[in-house]
């Protein structure tokens, strides 16, 4: 199944449930505490980092959607610093603030890349009355989907509530279970078990076949209109009603922390389906999200430039035709991935085997390649009144095709420079006889500690001698 990545930017989300906060504590050990036989930590950093619904909604955010967060927080310091962390991220916070309970805090104490205890502070009781479902109602105009993240702490006391105003708005509803009581999600668009929880409910499945059949059985019983179940190294097995099961293989191929791979699931289905695409495509795109956050330490989340990059490792997409502002984010993702970015330009107008030979050199020296490309009417400037021959969506289309390339951008100046100052790329890269300070942008690449490198064209090879030979036949 070909995956493509949606535009987030014009998408919301909704995420209600149980919101926590992570606290880590790391230090150093070097004695035992006199007091008891354990560990004195000398406590060098702190971290706070939203937990439960929390990490959904910023799953949501890293990949562009704008979100708002239910759910239920005390009148503390550790609700005032979650809603902060959360505001800088962007999102919208509606909390319900219980005076009877605290904020559920997860302290997690670390040394030397291990824990050494949690301390847990937390009332798990439902929420008297319908303040969430209350506050969850009145943030549904506009959303493309509604996310209920149980975590059994009694934010969704009244899902049922949640689920029924979620349809009568018209928006889809997923919800990520918690539990062996499924019931209560009756009526729910979707829900997302993992395999362990699915069979302890609908009952231990024999084989695939099985577990189809037990899926459907689920749906019926419940009135959902799909079932997404997550199963590990085995990918995930999606069921809508009256379509064909789907069995997505996993796309992980090193596991180092599972640790909220769920929340990156369904907060990527979610944001998938509220772009508009369908709940297999949504499902596609998600196991892909998976396979990246189990590939992280720690809660985690993936971004679309992340996303992007996976596709394009696995030759289905994920490069191509970026504008200037897109390019820029995919650059800086990539140095966050301290990865190594080569710029190159050109016009490219018949592309021949020198143009791929010189672009598969150009990659070599790194780990993700830029063309820019001189538009139509540069070319002209540059060529003659009879070029281009090929326009340049097409021109751009076929080097987007390369294996080598990465990103195709185009620019309309003579040269590239302004282009090349915004991207300051590692490597430059010109191909002919120029000497390196000759080159457009070559000065601000130097400057800002890259390097420019002059590659040779292959002899024998040029656009204008292909089109010479065209006219003489």
């Amino acid at each position: 199944m070909t995956i493509s990545i949606p535009d987030f930017s014009s998408t919301r989300v909704v995420v209600a449930g149980d919101v926590m906060l992570d606290r880590y504590l790391f230090g150093s050990t070097g004695r035992i505490s006199p007091e008891a036989p354990v560990p004195v930590v000398h406590v060098q950093q702190s971290d706070n980092r939203p937990g439960g619904a929390g990490n959904v909604a910023v799953n949501l955010a890293a990949l562009g959607v704008t979100t708002s967060l239910v759910g239920v927080v005390g009148k503390d310091e550790a609700a005032r610093s979650l809603a902060t962390i959360l505001g800088e991220r962007g999102i919208a916070c509606a909390f319900a603030e219980a005076a009877d309970r605290p904020t559920i805090t997860k302290t997690r104490v670390q040394s030397r890349g291990q824990q050494l205890i949690r301390l847990d502070e937390e009332k798990a009781a439902a929420m008297p009355g319908d303040a969430v479902a209350s506050a969850l109602a009145g943030t549904l105009a506009g959303a493309g989907a509604v996310i209920l993240s149980d975590y059994g702490k009694g934010a969704l006391a009244d899902v049922q509530a949640m689920i029924q105003a979620c349809r009568d708005a018209g928006v889809p509803v997923l919800v990520d279970p918690k539990g062996s009581d499924f019931d209560k999600y009756r009526g729910a668009s979707l829900i997302t078990p993992n395999q362990s929880e699915f069979e302890a409910v609908a009952g231990v499945a024999t084989s695939d076949e099985d577990l189809v059949a037990r899926a459907r059985a689920m749906m019926e019983t419940l009135d959902l209109d799909a079932l997404l179940v997550t199963r590990s190294e085995k990918g995930m097995l999606l069921v809508e009603r009256g379509g064909e099961p789907l069995f997505l293989s996993t796309q992980a191929r090193e596991v180092y922390d599972v640790t909220g791979a769920g929340d990156t699931v369904i907060a990527s289905l979610a944001a998938a389906v509220a772009s508009g695409q369908s709940l297999a495509s949504a499902a596609a795109l998600a196991n892909l999200a998976a396979g990246l956050v189990v590939r992280k330490i720690g809660v985690a989340t993936v971004t679309p430039g992340e996303l992007s990059a996976a596709l394009h490792q696995r030759g289905q997409g994920g490069r191509g035709l970026v504008d200037l502002d897109t390019l820029l984010a995919l650059v800086a993702e990539s140095h966050d991935r301290k990865e190594r970015v080569i710029m190159t330009n050109g016009c490219f107008d018949v592309l021949h085997a020198g143009h791929v030979a010189y672009l598969e050199e150009a990659k070599s020296l790194g780990d993700r390649l830029i063309v820019a490309v001189n538009d139509d009417d540069s070319v002209r400037r540059l060529k003659g009144e009879s070029r281009p021959v090929n326009a340049l969506e097409d021109r751009m289309l076929v080097l987007a095709g390369l294996a080598a390339v990465d990103w195709v951008v185009p620019f309309s100046e003579d040269t590239p420079a302004h282009l090349i100052e915004a991207v300051l790329p590692d490597v430059l890269v010109k191909g002919g006889d120029y000497k390196p300070e000759d080159i457009a942008g070559a000065r601000e690449v130097l400057q800002n500690g890259g390097e420019v490198r002059v590659l040779a064209f292959r002899d024998g090879h040029s656009s204008s001698r292909i089109i010479d030979r065209l006219r003489d036949e």
